[in-house]
């Protein structure tokens, strides 16, 4: 099985990360070969992945919004909840997890994976089904860094356990007006932050498992932020708590 990765940032960040396995690079024939596509040949260079130079409206005919660059690769490598706690215990660092629980908009799931990486997380969990997967779309909307990521997909039930055993607090976001807000818990130590679906949140067996329920509270008309954004604000607060206590 193969998948087309499409768009500059998308294509940079999978030859970088070397994690797949590479078919050939589509460069449309038109395109000046200079700023992030110059670097993209070089890359694909370096790995020795072969180059064609197609028409535009062919590429178009594979996957639109190309940019003119699209990499045929194979799957996504998800990995094993293990190799997310190798990662942190090889950093020496508190566990810091993202946990998704049916999540299905790829465009969220790309904002949150970018935030992820962007923060040092160790790693993603994501449930066995409904919940939407790695695809191309997702690589794109992370501009990449999903790439970068240990992703690995599971029981959340099961994962969340183990977590536990491995000294993380697990910590739900919920909209409830019972939740705890930032300023009364602490996000500094091992942490697993679980976002769950944009419509039904959180699955009652999974907010069972969580240590606490954590809420933003909103100033503005607005009651509530989508799972995107209050899952990175979410991440970025933990960020900045564990930077302070390091």
């Amino acid at each position: 099985m193969k998948e087309n990765i499409y768009s500059r940032n998308a294509v940079y960040e999978t030859l970088r990360a070397r994690r797949r396995q590479f078919i050939r690079l589509l460069i449309a024939d038109n395109i000046q070969e200079k700023g992030r596509l110059h670097e993209i040949l070089e890359l694909a260079g370096q790995a020795k992945v072969p180059v064609e130079r197609v028409p535009r409206l062919k590429m178009d005919s594979i996957v639109p919004n190309h940019q003119g660059v699209i990499l045929e690769a194979g799957k996504y490598p998800y990995m094993d909840i293990r190799d997310i706690i190798e990662n942190a215990h090889d950093k020496n660092e508190p566990l810091f997890v993202l946990v998704l629980d049916s999540l299905q908009d790829p465009q969220n799931f790309g904002t949150l994976l970018r935030t992820a990486e962007a923060v040092g997380a160790h790693g993603i969990v994501l449930p066995l089904a409904r919940t939407v997967d790695v695809t191309p779309a997702v690589v794109n909307a992370s501009s990449g860094a999903s790439e970068h990521l240990l992703i690995a997909q599971s029981n959340l039930v099961q994962a969340i356990e183990i977590f536990k055993k491995n000294d993380a607090w697990v910590v739900g976001l919920d909209e409830d007006s019972h939740s705890q807000t930032p300023d009364q818990v602490r996000l500094d130590g091992g942490l697993a932050v679980v976002v769950g679906s944009e419509g039904d949140g959180i699955r009652p067996l999974v907010k069972q498992k969580c240590d606490f329920m954590l809420r933003l509270p909103m100033r503005g008309k607005i009651d509530s932020l989508n799972a995107s954004v209050a899952g990175s604000i979410v991440l970025y607060l933990a960020s900045l708590a564990r930077e302070k206590h390091s």
